[in-house]
């Protein structure tokens, strides 16, 4: 029985093991060059044969095959395996690998630099500021409302008449299509209007007469009545003469000049002169007597012109249809808030002249049809109209029932009408017409009675309608129209 042949050990991979590559070349090392004989593809492999059987005599394995098999994988433990790197293209053997270039990094922008220093919050806005255009464009607006409060004596006629002639320029219209003259129609409505505010101010001199004459009898009741309440004289009244007499004491206490060249200067108020107050309010009612006048003119001209000024806008505007079309739609939005606005303030005015009436009837007090009128007048002045009326009612009111309480029902009434009406139902219309906020026009109420005084609580919102139409069509404007914005 013949025994079966000692296997041979098993033919490494056709693989070889190059030395690692530099990190940062790709180039092999400087050196020899690497030994390729034990991966010949002339040598065959065996055939591997029968494993021995336990018992049977292994022959010894030659040395040079032990060698082979040591050369051809090392221990792990030696040396770190390196990574096996694919065998190089036959067509460039001897070929180096350009190396890449590394892209530059990048800067940081301002935003990322400032976000990244100590402190400084977790979100930052890069919005750049043109300081120089802002500067200008304060500077202009100053200079505006330097303009404005400067020749406020020609620009309060201006705006009252452009409010006039927006408020009837419909009734001209109507009567022009009924073939009635643009003048003769302006003429008409101005004169019935003048007339109509002349006759009702004549029917009720008499009872304005009585109401400003009791003013100050009520004034002076209403101080008696707190004396003896408080059983002697105000605190008010206290201070102001011990003031008096401690000045009198100090003036005393100080000796007389007696130096040469040194004179005592006593200075005495001038005495009350009635002609020169008489003059000062005759020369503010000729004033506004004036106005009124150049008012009257500028509305009738405006309204017998008709459609002039708006096609001399249209002109301005160019020859492109874009441009014409955007100013058409500016002046029909201007006219058309302006309307609703003077409508909302004649139907709260009315209003609250009525309810005003009506309840200081009810509550017997004189003359409630001049208290009527004068509270729906005054109902255009917002914020103050009311204050005026409610303290003028609870005087007279306690001028004529002499008690407080009557007093305090007549002006507790007032202010109840003024606050639901003129301060919250006002506003909110308001608002409503002309698409502002009602910070916006609480805002605007502010600054143009600062600008023009009482003139200026009339005419304020409407000048911010128009600025706010402005703003809404130009292209540079828009941050402020929707500033204004509801």
């Amino acid at each position: 029985m013949s025994r079966p042949a000692a296997p041979l050990p098993p033919t490494p991979p056709l693989a070889r093991q190059l030395p690692p590559t530099s990190a940062t070349t790709g180039q092999l090392p400087a050196g020899d060059p690497p030994d390729h004989s034990d991966i010949s593809p002339s040598t065959p492999a065996s055939a591997p044969t029968a494993a021995p059987e336990p018992g049977d005599d292994v022959p010894p394995e030659p040395l040079a095959s032990r060698a082979s098999e040591g050369s051809a994988n090392p221990p792990a433990s030696t040396a770190p395996s390196a990574p096996a790197a694919l065998p190089a293209s036959p067509a460039a053997p001897h070929a180096e690998p350009h190396p890449s270039p590394s892209p530059a990094p990048a800067m940081p922008s301002a935003a990322a630099a400032a976000a990244a220093l100590p402190g400084a919050p977790g979100f930052m806005l890069n919005m750049p500021i043109d300081v120089r255009n802002m500067s200008l464009a304060l500077l202009a607006l100053f200079a505006t409302v330097a303009l404005l409060h400067w020749a406020s004596a020609v620009f309060i006629p201006l705006m009252l008449s452009v409010l006039l002639t927006t408020a009837l320029h419909p009734a001209v219209t109507a009567l022009h299509r009924w073939h009635i003259p643009r003048w003769l129609g302006a003429g008409v409505l101005l004169m019935g209007i003048v007339g109509s505010l002349g006759g009702a101010a004549w029917s009720l001199s008499d009872g304005a007469a009585e109401l400003v004459d009791s003013v100050p009898v009520a004034a002076r009741k209403v101080r008696d009545a707190m004396r003896q309440r408080v059983g002697g004289p105000s605190p008010l009244d206290t201070m102001q003469k011990a003031a008096t007499q401690i000045e009198q004491a100090a003036t005393e206490s100080i000796p007389p000049q007696t130096r040469r060249g040194v004179q005592r200067v006593v200075i005495e108020r001038a005495p009350f002169n009635i002609r020169d107050y008489v003059w000062s309010g005759t020369m503010g009612l000729a004033s506004a007597a004036g106005q009124l006048t150049v008012v009257i003119f500028l509305t009738f001209f405006a309204l017998a012109s008709g459609n002039l000024f708006r096609r001399k806008l249209m002109r301005i505007a160019g020859h492109s249809l874009e441009r014409r079309k955007v100013t058409m739609a500016v002046l029909d939005d201007i006219t058309g808030q302006i309307q609703r606005y003077l409508l909302v303030q004649l139907l709260t005015s009315v209003l609250v002249g009525v309810a005003t009436g009506a309840v200081y009837a009810l509550l017997g007090l004189e003359n409630p049809a001049v208290w009527g009128v004068v509270a729906g007048v005054l109902n255009l002045a917002p914020y103050i109209g009311s204050v005026v009326v409610t303290g003028a009612s609870a005087l007279v009111a306690f001028l004529q029932f002499g008690t407080v309480d009557m007093a305090l029902a007549i002006g507790g009434a007032s202010l109840v009408i003024h606050t639901l009406v003129g301060n919250l139902l006002t506003p909110w219309l308001t608002s409503k017409t002309s698409r502002m906020s009602p910070v916006a026009v609480f805002v605007s109420v502010l600054v143009w009675g600062w600008l023009w005084g009482l003139w200026g609580l009339l005419l304020g919102i409407p000048v911010m309608m128009a600025v706010k139409a402005i703003c809404d069509r130009v292209e540079d404007l828009r941050a402020v129209g929707e500033l204004l914005g509801d």
